[in-house]
């Protein structure tokens, strides 16, 4: 059976209702009645579950994560109201002034701008490095170190890491690693591989409409017995782990996080995310196969394109070997100039030029002057940012429409 395929039965049972409403229920209230002060209570200390407030979960959110959850694997998940919210709250549960982030990889812009200028802000260091610095990783790990942060694919330098072996680095340290699999969610399993939390922004390639802006994080269980967060280098975290147990991902990222920040989900957007998702395994792969159509012949025609289903690119091997699935919606055009490449984007028709990404129709960004345009030229050379580079993220149209329409803008 294909591997897109395992999930389709998946998604649509899981979400659909087989009594009452097919469609899943929006519950848009703020706030929810107990009843009685006892049940408040017991909702409230955890024995009751039921909803509290919607700023610390919501029934129609509560589905959304219990299907995200399920697609990875983990024991719970946290919806949030953005990617970056998802991001913020993964890493704001863990770390205390002091701390520092070991950060590999693209990085997508606003993840960048979270370690270097909002978390610098509260003295948490973060140290980036390139994905095939192994050792150079190793060697940065400190008794401060509470997580390891990585995307699955490089957002948008199209470097692909070694998931397996960063794991093994984090696990053998003791410290999280929390894996962004964003643009490779059902291509990647992050937590099979040895992640201990994934992120999404759910915004794109999940809902894949443009219609719902939202985040979610899954998590893995906490062992019964040795645990790396149950060691001191995690010992603020001891006492909700000790009362929650192997669940304790999710109580902390509530209560360090979600309660006092409040990046929650609206029941409207999880609502159209579990919509979309219903044809996330039908759409992903059709883009996949488009994705590595769309490079081929556009690398042929001479153009300066960055995807790893190239031979030509350094991380080929890697590609084939594991990521037998794809790499998600994303390539590059690198137009050599910041005039040419408005030229292509003013020229090509299909394109829609936006921030966004993994949606149904094909997007299209200059990088330099838009998310990037804060950046020194240093940082840009590390995120692999140049002049005229633009983002492509490939969607559902016939791939040698695409093709015609960029070989035309590139003229």
């Amino acid at each position: 059976m294909n591997h897109f395929e395992n999930y389709c039965t998946q998604f649509v049972q899981s979400i659909g209702n087989k009594e009452g409403a097919v469609s899943p229920t929006i519950t848009n209230s703020a706030s929810f009645g107990y009843g009685t002060p006892e049940i408040a209570e017991g909702i409230f200390d955890g024995s009751i579950k039921k909803p509290l407030y919607s700023r610390m979960g919501n029934p129609t959110t509560a589905k959304l994560e219990s299907i995200i959850a399920a697609m990875d694997g983990g024991i719970g998940a946290v919806a949030t109201s953005s990617g970056m919210g998802a991001s913020s709250l993964a890493i704001l549960s863990l770390v205390s002034s002091g701390d520092e982030i070991i950060s590999i990889g693209g990085l997508f812009g606003g993840t960048y701008a979270l370690f270097t200028e909002t978390l610098s802000r509260f003295h948490v260091k973060t140290s980036f490095f390139d994905v095939d610095e192994l050792e150079n990783i190793q060697n940065a790990i400190t008794q401060n170190t509470k997580i390891i942060f990585l995307e699955s694919v490089g957002n948008p330098n199209m470097r692909l890491p070694d998931i397996k072996a960063i794991a093994k680095i984090a696990n053998d340290a003791g410290i999280v690693l929390i894996v962004d699999n964003t643009i490779t969610p059902l291509s990647i399993a992050p937590l099979k591989l040895g992640a201990d939390i994934v992120v999404y922004s759910t915004t794109k390639i999940l809902s894949g409409n443009s219609s719902a802006l939202g985040g979610c994080v899954v998590f893995r269980k906490i062992q019964e017995k040795d645990d790396k967060l149950k060691t001191p280098r995690y010992k603020d975290l001891h006492k909700i782990i000790d009362k929650a147990g192997k669940a304790a991902l999710i109580p902390i990222a509530k209560k360090r996080a979600l309660r006092d920040l409040g990046m929650s989900a609206n029941a409207q957007a999880s609502y159209q995310t579990m919509l979309g998702m219903e044809t996330l395994a039908l759409r992903l792969p059709r883009i996949v196969q488009s994705v590595a159509t769309v490079a081929k012949a556009l690398d042929a025609a001479g153009l300066k394109i960055n995807h790893p289903s190239l031979a030509s690119h350094p991380h080929h091997k890697r590609y084939v070997s594991d990521f037998q699935n794809g790499c998600g919606t994303l390539l590059t055009i690198d137009m050599g100039t910041k005039e040419k490449a408005f030229k292509f984007l003013n020229t090509t028709k299909l394109a829609t030029i936006t921030a966004n990404i993994g949606d149904s129709r094909t997007l299209a960004l200059h990088m330099a002057s838009t998310i990037y345009s804060d950046f020194d030229t240093k940082t840009k050379q590390f995120l692999g940012i140049t002049d005229g580079l633009i983002r492509i993220s490939i969607g559902l149209e016939n791939p040698q429409d695409i093709i015609d329409d960029f070989l035309n803008a590139a003229k």
